[in-house]
């Protein structure tokens, strides 16, 4: 079997991707998804606030996704449900099995990796305690709740911040629970302030930062955890131990990006996002193996996924042509001074046609700040930000006068933050 483009993941990169391709000349498509449909985490995504960007106006998940699931079947793109990829190689060479085709192997011109994300587990942060029933990621109780029709518990403390255990934390209200507290380590939330308000502010949930869950009790299931305050080591303060009676602890500990299918092809993996290492087309190390979305470094909005994977779909078809630039000099990024990663990880100016988007997050809050950009310790562009949280992903564009500036043979774009005089 033969593709000039096989797609990995059928979530809204992969999506994305296979769309952008087929718009910029490329016939012959197959994405392959490992879910009973299209859509990927979008259609247990039943809220809104999707699309503000992409389609100026506010979309669940569900619809968000429809609106390209609907495009790939009017370009009629090709795509295979309940297929579970077991490997790539670095010859473009796709294995996978589902109960249609048996084990089948497709050989490829080009090869977009899309499969987005996992949740952390308890395992990954050490709770102790029992190992009782009622432990769940957020993630897991979401598709639970949304699309099974299970309620996972009635009386619920959350771990951690990022936007799913807030979403979450105002779903399980909606459902008639009882949230008593999300329980955040660090001394800022991990989701965005509008989730902040929505999910927690507007239902009186409360916002424990600087906390942590130390112990869950329980035998058969979930029956209290027992939570404290941290101090600037994240370590337990005694003395300032709560116990909390409940039957679910939810987990919203962080996303990793899901790349054990790219270490099997040999592609770099950076190691501060986990997620493979791309350059201004979204091309890995790996010839050919493009990357994009959730799976190179985790985003906030879907909207970010969609545009950086309309940037990969379009460069693999570029690929396919054989109109890609490639050189062994490319210019590399450098995150400094309270920037703590920057994508992508290469750029090859040849290849930019009107822009470059620099995409990043902070290490920390940042108040009164600016964002530096320079080309060999020269100042290229500043921009001043009242705000910076580590939750939400920050861009830069250069545009073609700015691109105009970078030297022939730089080894470096570096961002930086700088206090503003006042």
């Amino acid at each position: 079997m033969n593709y000039d483009l096989v797609i990995i993941g059928g979530g809204p990169a992969g999506l994305a991707a296979a769309i952008e391709a087929r718009e910029n000349g490329v016939e012959s498509i197959l994405v392959l998804e490992r879910d009973r449909e299209l859509g990927g985490i979008l259609q247990q995504c039943i809220h809104n606030g999707f699309g503000l960007h992409r389609f100026k106006e506010e979309l669940t998940g569900p619809e968000y996704a429809e609106r390209f699931i609907m495009k790939l079947h009017e370009l009629s793109i090709a795509f295979k449900l309940d297929t579970m990829v077991l490997d790539i190689t670095e010859e473009k060479l796709v294995s996978a099995v589902n109960t249609v085709d048996g084990f089948f192997q497709i050989q490829a011109k080009a090869v977009v990796l899309a499969m987005g994300c996992l949740e952390r587990t308890r395992g990954a942060i050490n709770i102790p305690g029992t190992r009782a029933a009622g432990v769940y990621t957020a993630g897991t109780a979401q598709r639970f709740v949304n699309m099974e029709g299970y309620m996972v518990g009635k009386d619920v403390v959350i771990v951690g911040s990022g936007d799913i255990g807030l979403v979450m934390a105002r779903r399980m209200t909606l459902e008639g629970a009882n949230v008593h507290a999300v329980v955040e380590l660090m001394p800022y939330s991990g989701g965005l302030a509008r989730n902040i308000v929505q999910c927690l502010n507007d239902f009186d949930i409360p916002l424990l930062l600087s906390h942590t869950v130390t112990e869950v009790r329980g035998e058969s299931r979930v029956e209290e955890v027992v939570i404290a305050k941290v101090d600037e080591q994240n370590r337990p303060i005694e003395g300032t131990e709560q116990v909390i009676t409940c039957d679910t602890l939810l987990l919203s500990v962080g996303l990793i990006p899901e790349n054990e299918l790219s270490k099997k092809a040999s592609v770099e993996i950076n190691p501060l996002t986990g997620g493979p290492v791309v350059n201004e087309s979204m091309e890995t190390s790996v010839p050919g193996i493009f990357a994009c979305g959730n799976v190179v470094h985790v985003h906030d909005l879907v909207d970010w996924v969609t545009e950086e994977s309309c940037r990969a779909g379009k460069h693999a078809a570029l690929y396919i042509q054989d109109k890609l630039v490639k050189n062994d000099d490319p210019m590399v990024t450098k995150a400094e001074n309270g920037v703590r990663y920057i994508v992508p990880h290469h750029v090859q100016t040849d290849n930019l046609v009107d822009k470059l988007t620099l995409m990043f997050r902070v290490d920390s809050v940042y108040e009164n700040v600016r964002i530096v950009i320079k080309n060999n310790e020269e100042k290229i562009k500043s921009i001043k930000k009242r705000h910076l949280v580590p939750a939400e992903m920050e861009s830069v564009h250069l545009k073609t006068r700015d691109i105009e500036k970078l030297q022939a043979g730089t080894l470096s774009v570096s961002l930086e933050l700088e206090e503003v005089v006042q």
